[in-house]
């Protein structure tokens, strides 16, 4: 009898682990094909769509700044990440078709700060040329590692110094530093949750190539 009760306690507990594990499982993929595809929820917001690059901070520049007009390119490489020649558009807007460089911040290799944000979904849907994926594995980063740009066939090296998270209310991240030449990556995270509650940022200063 006593064997028969153990026996059941343990079916019982293997059960409902299956269940979590399976939920586990699940979640994360309900989630992406929920809200990632429509570029996620922001908390402060929950029905901004994070794919245009005017809604990734709160008290920052005007949606009207984000003029898809008189548009230039540069390009972006994360040896670590895979990512290679990356499209950055200076001034754009839509997150699904290339890496944001957002207005007003400096160009590769001047004084000052040249931010770019870039989308992420769950890791495991990481795709280093889907540009909604592009930024999954960001958080993978860590100092020291080298980001590279080509800037109208300048290639510039900048090498990590810090990473932190801030609220999208946090806009001093967007701050100009006439110091030296700085790069920050912003990406939202945790990468695949659905609430979008935070932005990585990834702080990087160039270096002599």
């Amino acid at each position: 009898m006593k064997k028969n009760i153990f026996l059941k306690v343990i079916a019982v507990i293997w059960a409902i682990s299956g269940v979590v594990i399976l939920a586990g499982v699940i979640w994360p993929i309900v989630s992406y094909q929920t809200f990632s595809k429509g570029g996620g929820q922001d908390l402060l917001n929950p029905v901004v769509d994070l794919t245009k690059a005017s809604n990734w901070f709160v008290g920052g520049e005007e949606s009207s700044a984000f003029s898809q007009s008189k548009v230039s390119y540069y390009n972006l490489s994360i040896s670590k990440l895979k990512i290679k020649d990356a499209v950055v558009a200076i001034g754009g807007e839509d997150l699904s078709k290339s890496l944001i460089q957002y207005p007003g911040t400096a160009l590769p290799g001047k004084k000052g700060n040249s931010v770019i944000f870039g989308h992420s979904v769950l890791p495991i849907f990481y795709n280093p040329k889907d540009y909604i994926s592009i930024f999954s594995t960001l958080p993978t980063l860590k100092i020291g590692d080298d980001i590279l740009i080509n800037y109208d066939n300048i290639f510039f090296k900048y090498r990590v110094e810090s990473m932190f998270e801030v609220y999208p209310t946090d806009i001093q991240v967007l701050q100009q530093d006439n110091s030296d030449s700085f790069l920050t990556l912003v990406t939202c995270v945790p990468p695949g949750d659905p609430r979008k509650a935070k932005r990585l940022i990834v702080r990087a200063r160039v270096v002599p190539l």
